[in-house]
């Protein structure tokens, strides 16, 4: 059987991490057995669904690379890939589930729908449908159709025996069919089909060999069993991917941190650190190896290599594949990605179109990711920041970090309190003879290597009988503000002898 596999959420809110490792793992198995990826739109859900969260789904997976096959935008043999475009369909194989026996018609309203709910709570029972028309005849159902009575078509669930399938990673699964759902609605009163009766419809007549979701959708997938063998049709291939947890053995969610596709593009994220490390959780590939290409990993994704137990998402895992990715780009990629978050943070002066306000700029020229800007470096820019790129290269955890390290090029920082200009082994007056010697050696920076002037910073700590991080730090502090920086040498050179010899005299004058 040809592997066609499908990511098909439901467009009720933003992507996030547990979405994204769904659609991976599709997506890899897809491309490790030469099959077919499809995306498809449930969107039966009309009262959450919004369009903009359908537009999010795109550019999630355009901006990880995950390219699909068919479906969305890009279509196929099966169109229409969208649920709510499909419901002639739902309503004509629902009808036909009524006709063989397997489904009936339901009159019951909202009131004693209620009033069930409410005896069965009082009895301790329980909660489900009570089968009440199950039973009618067919002169009953004939006259309340006639008449117009609104109506929802249920599956009649076997009322004994057990529904078996086999899943993939977890082996063969057994439910006894009075632990099912009772009859659940599978055409509502204003034709919305429900998730269960489209999504075993759209597999079907979409060929799906193979459902690859999370381990939550086990209790639904005998009710999906049971309407495959209504209809005569043969279900798919079952494996239920494990969970992704928190550190604290719960379901991953937004009180253990930014769990979005946004948040994590927005925070200065790679796309590579993501597809790799998602791709790892719960998975293996080869041993002795953490970084692979998307590539690669369609190449090696194996099902009977995902681990059965949970998956838990660690943050400083992630953090760390990100510095990775990072120091892997040339100077020319690491400036093209850096560049945005420089640019929307305002350190130089506008945001594009002259305008000084970034974030409302970028709203108005309809861009939705920190990664996006409306402004062009000048040359002068570019030259100043492809001479810093190799210096924050080897500093950056995010791509977000680069206007905080870098803010010393294109802003005067303020003058530190003393206390953070001196170090805890020297006084006052030790510190200000460091920054006043260190002038020296600043002013010949310009025609020195960073070996050379790195020696010359030595010479200078023997000369005054301190440690060299003792010289080091006031005169970043002084040039730059900061405890955090870039390597001082490449800084200073980067930023101008005059000037940088300029903020020692200011620090000078105003602290000491």
């Amino acid at each position: 059987m040809d592997v066609r596999v499908r990511y098909a959420p439901s467009p009720t809110g933003m992507q996030h991490i547990g979405g994204v490792r769904t659609a991976l793992f599709n997506y890899l198995y897809a491309r490790s057995t030469q099959g077919r990826f499809i995306l498809r739109i449930e969107d039966t859900d009309q009262t959450r669904y919004a369009r903009e969260f359908e537009q999010n789904l795109y550019d999630t997976l355009d901006w990880l690379g995950i390219n699909w096959d068919e479906g969305g935008p890009r279509g196929g043999q099966y169109e229409p890939y969208v649920q709510s475009k499909r419901f002639d369909l739902y309503k004509k194989y629902a009808c036909e589930l009524v006709d063989k026996g397997h489904a009936y018609y339901c009159f019951c309203d909202a009131e004693r729908l209620e009033a069930v709910r409410k005896e069965q709570t009082a009895k301790k029972e329980n909660l489900g449908y009570d089968r009440h028309c199950r039973t009618l005849s067919s002169d009953e159902v004939q006259q309340y159709l006639a008449a117009g009575k609104p109506y929802v078509i249920r599956l009649a669930v076997p009322l004994s025996g057990s529904t078996k399938f086999h899943d993939e990673l977890l082996g063969d699964i057994e439910w006894k069919n009075e632990d099912v759902n009772p009859d659940p609605v599978l055409l509502k009163s204003d034709g919305f089909p429900t998730y269960h009766l489209a999504n075993v419809i759209d597999d079907h007549l979409m060929h799906i060999s193979h459902v690859m979701r999370a381990q939550e959708w086990i209790p639904s997938t005998p009710l999906h069993v049971i309407l495959y063998e209504a209809f005569g049709w043969q279900h798919p291939g079952y494996c239920h991917l494990p969970m992704v947890m928190g550190q604290d053995g719960q379901k991953l969610s937004k009180r253990h941190g930014a769990t979005s596709c946004n948040e994590f593009r927005n925070n200065g994220y790679l796309p590579e650190a993501i597809i790799n490390y998602v791709a790892m959780l719960g998975c293996s590939f080869e041993d002795g190896r953490d970084m692979y290409s998307l590539e690669e990993l369609g190449t090696l994704f194996r099902m009977e290599h995902i681990n059965k137990a949970p998956a838990v998402f660690d943050y400083k895992k992630l953090e760390w594949f990100n510095g990775q990715y990072m120091r892997l780009k040339s100077d020319a990629e690491l400036f093209a990605l850096v560049w945005p978050f420089i640019a929307n943070s305002g350190l130089l002066g506008n945001c594009g179109n002259g305008e000084s306000n970034c974030e409302e700029n970028r709203q108005k020229a309809g861009f939705l990711f920190a990664d996006q800007t409306l402004l062009e470096p000048t040359d002068e820019q570019r030259t100043l920041l492809y001479k810093v790129m190799p210096l924050i290269r080897e500093r950056l955890h995010f791509l977000t970090d680069a206007p905080l390290v870098l803010k010393f090029l294109f802003t005067e920082p303020e003058c530190p309190p003393l206390e953070e200009i001196i170090p805890k082994k020297l006084d006052a007056a030790k510190t200000r003879e460091v920054l006043l010697e260190s002038k020296v050696v600043i002013a010949q920076l310009a025609s020195l290597s960073e070996e050379e002037a790195n020696v010359q910073f030595h010479e200078l700590a023997d000369r005054l009988a301190v440690k060299l991080g003792d010289i080091m730090m006031p005169i970043r502090m002084a040039v730059m503000g900061s405890k955090v920086s870039p390597p001082l040498v490449g800084s200073i050179q980067a930023l101008g002898i005059d000037k940088a010899i300029e903020r020692i005299d200011r620090t000078l004058l105003q602290r000491f």
